[in-house]
């Protein structure tokens, strides 16, 4: 596992207000409220319903924090690590009404967000021993791009552009109303500035040759064959870095990582991945 850095809670703490509120409502937590005695103290354990990557301890403890600051919590298994089936990764005590209210906001984020970095660790694991990177890409949830980008980091993967404004990525409706790669590139190449990198994306090998000569700094070689991809990295020979991408699957990846491209980019990844299955369990004191 990477070196994983916490997100600071300034970028997020707005994200999950807005989720509690939208929970709350107008009148508040009206079950937890009529059956939980105000000052009624719990142990909860938040526990894996099945195996994979943990993202999102720093969320969930906010949402349950949000709501009383006297909720504590205990993290066995940190950011980026395993769990197995049944495994507890932290345990939550406090206010009872407070964890109870805020669960379901807590366990939204957490499930989401372990979801995409066991996804993330899956074809992470798939490439290991070949030199590709696992990317992710600006297929994003809106609102949850930071989160979801940092999910993919605790997965062992690493980030594409965070925004538009990053790096310059020059795709095919960019290509075709520029009216070709030359006018693209340059183009580009006038606009950025020194510290901006250029990649442009490539369907064919004709296509990779024309953008070669025009020096950008990646390619990517969108949806092709392996045998066009191997092709692609020797053409390339290290004058640019290379960006596989185009339905990516843990079990396609490593024929993928075969060829000897630098990334692969995968967007169901922020997309389309399965939560993780995660509970809140009662614990007697």
């Amino acid at each position: 596992m990477k070196n994983l850095s916490p997100l600071p809670t300034i970028m997020f703490e707005a994200l999950v207000r807005a989720a509690l509120l939208e929970d709350l409502g107008r009148a508040g937590d009206l079950t937890a409220d009529s059956i939980v005695p105000k000052d009624c103290r719990a142990t909860t354990v938040l526990a894996a319903r099945q195996s994979g990557t943990v993202a999102g301890l720093n969320v969930a403890k906010l949402a349950f924090r949000l709501l009383d600051q006297d909720v504590d919590m205990v993290v066995h298994t940190p950011d980026g690590g395993e769990v197995a089936q049944g495994q507890a990764i932290a345990s939550v005590s406090g206010p009872a009404r407070a964890i109870l209210t805020a669960e379901r906001t807590a366990l939204n984020f957490l499930c989401r967000l372990s979801g995409i970095a066991t996804a993330t660790a899956s074809i992470v694991n798939a490439v290991r021993g070949h030199k590709a990177q696992i990317l992710c890409t600006r297929k994003t949830t809106p609102g949850l791009r930071a989160l979801e980008k940092y999910a993919v980091r605790a997965g062992g993967g690493s980030n594409h552009r965070f925004g538009l404004d990053d790096a310059i990525l020059i795709k095919d409706n960019h290509i075709a109303i520029a009216g070709g790669i030359r006018p693209a590139i340059e183009r580009a190449r006038a606009g950025a500035g020194h510290l901006v990198k250029i990649e442009v994306e490539v369907d064919t090998l004709a296509q990779l040759d024309e953008a070669l000569a025009l020096a950008p700094d990646a390619v990517l070689l969108d949806n092709m064959s392996v045998d066009e991809l191997r092709r692609a990295v020797g053409m390339v020979a290290g004058r640019a870095i290379t960006e596989a991408s185009g339905r990516v699957t843990s079990a396609s990846a490593p024929t993928i990582a075969a060829t000897g491209v630098d990334l692969i980019s995968v967007g169901w990844l922020t997309h389309s991945a399965p939560i993780l299955d995660i509970g809140l369990d009662y614990r007697e004191l």
